[in-house]
């Protein structure tokens, strides 16, 4: 007969137990309410602090159309580890691999600003430009839709005559100009060492970005749902900010 044994590491449970009073170690005592003190963890020691794993599931990426990629022509080598075939001529994402990616992004996401980072969506895609704008005004972070400048993060305290604070992380919901060129803010935030995440269809390169999110970065619907995931994780990071000041004011 095989018995098994399971080590749980009490950080992973999100709590512990501190017992008081104890004695006759050879006997189990009753403990009540009143016997036990829990015990806060550090957020950054739990794998899943803000619970984004339950924001969405693979069926949901599905309906939003989050698989579908570009023509087959088009793939750059970099995508392939992500991909999980083609139809009709059009690459098609792996979505397990997809969902994955998307958690870890969302996790980091939510870790930001539970500590009060500034976080900037950037799109280029004029038919998605209000919906992003709209999402970023409604977490209360920023959003630039526009033809980006250089040296906006390389040259800020000259091009604004001030000591200017970068965000503390950029989220791209896409990151080509066109389909042939990368997004100027991609390399710039590369060279000023911000944090990115990116969603990056069949014809991106992600070696840049610091999580890469494989996935479709056209189609509205696949927008609406990148912006609604990212804006829960924000929101869900600065409420238990809120409640951290609180409980230690």
């Amino acid at each position: 007969m095989i018995s098994r044994s399971f080590n749980r590491h009490p950080l992973k449970l999100g709590f512990t137990f501190r017992r008081h009073n104890s004695t006759a170690p050879a006997q189990l005592q009753e403990t009540t309410s009143e016997d036990v003190t829990p015990l806060k963890i550090n957020p950054l020691e739990h794998p899943d602090y803000f619970q984004v794993h339950n924001l969405f599931t693979v069926k949901d990426l599905f309906d939003a159309r989050v698989h579908c990629g570009h023509k087959e022509g088009s793939l750059n080598d970099y995508m392939r580890p992500y991909l999980y075939g083609s139809r009709l001529g059009h690459l098609m994402f792996d979505l397990d691999i997809t969902a994955k990616h998307l958690r870890r992004a969302l996790n980091f996401t939510a870790h930001i600003a539970y500590r009060g980072g500034i976080i900037c969506f950037f799109n280029r895609n004029a038919l998605n430009c209000h919906t992003v704008e709209k999402t970023a005004k409604e977490c209360g972070e920023y959003a630039h839709t526009r033809f980006w400048r250089g040296g906006i993060f390389t040259n800020a305290n000259h091009q604004f005559g001030a000591v200017t604070r970068l965000p503390d992380l950029c989220i791209f919901l896409n990151t080509q100009n066109n389909i042939l060129n990368q997004h100027t803010a991609v390399r710039d935030s590369a060279k000023m060492l911000i944090p990115t995440i990116g969603i990056v269809d069949t014809n991106c390169n992600p070696n840049l970005i610091t999580y890469p999110v494989p996935g479709n970065d056209d189609t509205p619907v696949a927008i609406e749902l990148y912006c609604k995931l990212f804006k829960e994780a924000i929101l869900r990071g600065k409420a238990e900010r809120v409640k951290f000041l609180q409980e230690n004011a």
